[in-house]
């Protein structure tokens, strides 16, 4: 237990230190954001700095940091490491630095400042990369409170029912201005949210010793053995280091009113999102005493894992509210997946966002898309895993591609000599996780362990070696131009 309030403090710290080594690297300043120069009543709307930050963490939250860290609590207490360090040097700085770079360009989605600061192939690449994500994200994002809310209703309302009841919620979400339902919704949805994680964390630590948080150790309790790396890192994904958060953080880029709130929005709303991720991985090892008994619960379903910890811990009237929760946290994110994949889409094909007839050009087709991967899920019993599996994978490599962005942007920039090792080095690990998943996954190449660790691990040095030769040979012409 010890551990975990270690844990809890050093995400804290991270916040006010690294943090604002994070802001000073990128310097804010008074121009004025796309939500003061470009506001169109649509997209770019200004909001209030606390609405800001609880739309983010909305958007940013989904089943992530719950279902992630469930499953990243079969390795053990290490996933606690991941979670902690992962966030504060990884995750909530790819956050910032997206969502402010994106400010600065008015907006504009990963997959454009993907194509400004490492090319067109690049931009063609993430724009088709990111809006399949998007689209995975909103289906995992329909299909896992689907399952959750056919338990707890009759059963005339099962799965598909909740599921076309959530895609109308998304039609409508996607559409309508920021301000006119998520903007009202977020603020209550986000209180609850904490609430939730508050409720269950004091449901495990006053439980008069019922439940016993392990302390923090390195050893690998995964039942069947799977390695902690690459694992480890893709399945805990929006708890530590996420790729879809750069699809959301630019949508709040055009809401903020000044730069200077960036560190309190996007960072902030990362170190709250992990915060989350540790109670809900506390939950886990904890109420099933071992990594076996979790693993054999997860084996029935995440959704069920959720259900048989919330009401266990708290009880019929405490497990309502853990359980909206629940269902709460991925219908705030699926639905800003599928707006912002609206967003990128129109980047693509120059149409002007505030025509109704073009936002239902773009939104139909699309949610179409994810209406059938939904059946899909629920009507195949590892249907979510399976697209569960291939959106992790696809969401840590947009975050090792979003801070390559960074990363390029800030040598572009040039002001501080190593200001962009903050976000170098968490994109050269991510290389290396991502690169190695690929090879050696079932639903990648699965080639052999030495060689899927070797081309990984060669991938992120060939790449940071990139950088530092450009950063030296910037520096070496700066020189010479003075």
């Amino acid at each position: 237990m010890v551990s975990l309030f270690i844990s809890f403090a050093v995400l804290l710290i991270g916040y006010f230190v690294y943090g604002r080594v994070t802001e000073k690297v990128f310097a804010p300043d008074d121009r004025d954001t796309p939500a003061v120069s470009e506001s169109d009543g649509v997209d770019h709307v200004p909001l209030k700095t606390w609405k800001a930050f609880l739309i983010q963490l909305l958007n940013i939250a989904g089943t992530g940091p719950i279902f992630g860290a469930l499953m990243g609590a079969v390795f053990g207490p290490v996933v606690f490491l991941w979670i902690v360090f992962g966030s504060v040097l990884g995750g909530a700085v790819h956050d910032y630095m997206s969502g402010m770079i994106s400010s600065r360009h008015g907006g504009t989605s990963i997959a454009e400042l993907s194509g400004i600061y490492l090319g067109k192939i690049a931009k063609a690449i993430m724009r088709v990369f990111s809006v399949v994500l998007l689209v995975l994200c909103g289906t995992v994002f329909v299909t896992s409170p689907a399952e959750l809310l056919d338990k707890l209703t009759p059963d005339w309302m099962n799965g598909t029912f909740w599921a076309v009841i959530i895609l109308i919620y998304y039609l409508l979400a996607t559409l309508l201005p920021i301000d006119q339902l998520i903007g009202k919704l977020y603020p209550v949805f986000g209180v609850l949210l904490i609430a939730m994680a508050l409720a269950v964390m004091g449901g495990i630590l006053f439980s008069g010793g019922k439940y016993t948080i392990p302390e923090i150790s390195l050893s690998n309790l995964h039942p069947a053995g799977t390695p902690i790396w690459p694992y480890m890192f893709i399945t805990v994904a929006c708890g530590a280091v996420s790729g879809f958060h750069a699809t959301q953080s630019p949508m709040i880029a055009k809401c903020i009113t000044t730069e200077r709130v960036g560190r309190k929005v996007f960072y902030g709303a990362m170190i709250c999102e992990s915060i989350i991720a540790l109670v809900w991985a506390a939950a886990g090892v904890s109420f099933y005493g071992t990594t076996q008994l979790l693993n054999e619960a997860l084996a029935s379903g995440a959704s069920n894992v959720v259900y048989e910890i919330s009401t266990g811990v708290l009880g019929a009237l405490g497990g309502i509210l853990a359980i909206a929760g629940v269902v709460i946290c991925p219908i705030t994110s699926g639905d800003t997946a599928f707006r912002s994949a609206r967003l990128i889409l129109a980047e693509t094909f120059k149409l002007d966002q505030k025509k109704i007839g073009n936002r239902l050009l773009i939104t139909i087709p699309m949610l179409a898309a994810g209406g059938l991967l939904t059946w899909f899920a629920i009507a195949n019993s590892n249907g979510f895993q399976v697209i569960w599996r291939y959106f992790s994978w696809s969401n840590q490599t947009l975050a090792m591609i979003a801070l390559w962005v960074s990363t390029a942007y800030l040598l572009k920039k040039g002001k501080m000599r190593f200001g962009s090792l903050i976000t170098a080095l968490p994109a050269s690990f991510m290389t290396a996780v991502s690169v190695t998943y690929i090879l050696m996954a079932r639903e990648g190449f699965r080639l052999d362990k030495t060689i899927s660790y070797g081309v990984g691990a060669a991938a992120a040095v060939i790449l940071f070696a990139v950088y530092l030769f450009i950063l030296f040979s910037k520096r070496k012409t700066a020189g010479e131009t003075r």
